[in-house]
């Protein structure tokens, strides 16, 4: 995930506005025309480069089901996990950044961020996607979001001036759809999405979330990119774990198992260990800006009360 701050900036709004014209009257010496039909919508031509991309990730998910990794199982009898396993991984995966990590060779640690106000969701889709895949991945993100709020007991719907948008597109319309989301989000400029549009081939996908507000540890804006060429089990783990990071799960961590937040890949949807992650970090004994060494003691007697019940 990638995270950082935002300066608001004004945005305008043209309409533009359609003049009708009279029709001239039928009559029984004039045939009537026959209904035009619409046109069926399709997808544009891909490039090289983004057919390209799609072999390539249809290739990566081939050799990872026959690895036996990309589980949609969520874990079972090989994968038992306690309190304090939870309580540790929730503070290796909340109080660390994925990015700082890869950039300095180690983990930074960071306070806990997450959202305090309700979240928007808005879904924008490339046209190079074809219509089928675009309804799909709508329907996913949809009850995927409805879940999530479900889990964390934290509003999220897709009505209001978006602020969480979630961008599925290919190579060819990225740099468009990124466009778009900026514009839907007030204060978020294109150049501010810049990291999203310039990924290695590796990258699937990724999440950029920001703080404008009073308080640089509550979130306040969001962009999920998901790569339209990754295949469907591909495409269906990048919204589960995107959307899940941009809610403040940020980091990975090598020892968190059953989950999606462990770069091996093992697991492809959000584990029922995730969910229980998710509910800490929206319980309200925590608050945005903590530090890892503040919250033990709670994160302890929340992961014991979510396995064992309250004592």
């Amino acid at each position: 995930m990638l995270a950082g701050l935002w300066k608001p900036i004004s945005l305008s709004l043209a309409l533009l506005a359609l003049a009708a014209c009279d029709m001239p009257l039928a009559t029984s010496a004039t045939p009537k025309a026959r209904p035009t039909q619409a046109a069926p919508v399709v997808a544009r031509p891909t490039s090289q480069e983004s057919a390209a991309l799609r072999s390539y990730l249809g290739q990566v998910q081939t050799a990872q089901l026959g690895q036996g990794l990309l589980r949609t199982d969520g874990g079972g009898p090989d994968t038992p996990f306690t309190a304090d396993m939870l309580a540790r991984n929730f503070e290796q995966i909340v109080f660390f950044n994925e990015y700082a990590r890869a950039l300095q060779g180690n983990g930074g640690e960071s306070p806990l961020r997450k959202w305090t106000t309700p979240i928007r969701m808005k879904i924008i889709t490339g046209p190079g996607l074809p219509p089928s895949q675009a309804r799909g991945d709508a329907e996913a993100i949809r009850a995927y979001a409805r879940r999530l709020s479900g889990i964390t007991g934290h509003p999220i719907g897709f009505f209001g001036r978006p602020n969480f948008v979630v961008v599925v597109a290919s190579e060819d319309d990225r740099d468009m759809a990124l466009n778009e989301a900026a514009a839907q989000i007030p204060g978020i400029s294109a150049q501010s999405l810049d990291a999203l549009r310039n990924l290695n081939r590796d990258t699937y996908c990724a999440v950029a979330a920001y703080a404008a507000g009073s308080d640089p540890n509550t979130y306040t804006a969001a962009v999920a990119l998901i790569r339209a060429e990754n295949p469907g089990l591909l495409r269906q783990s990048c919204i589960h774990e995107e959307l899940a990071q941009g809610l403040g799960l940020a980091n990975d961590s090598r020892d968190a198992r059953p989950s999606i937040f462990n770069d091996d890949d093992e697991f492809a949807l959000l584990t029922g260990h995730d969910e229980l992650l998710l509910k800490m970090l929206y319980d309200d004994r925590l608050t945005p800006g903590m530090t890892a060494e503040m919250a033990a003691p709670v994160t302890r007697i929340i992961a014991r009360e979510l396995i064992t019940g309250p004592l």
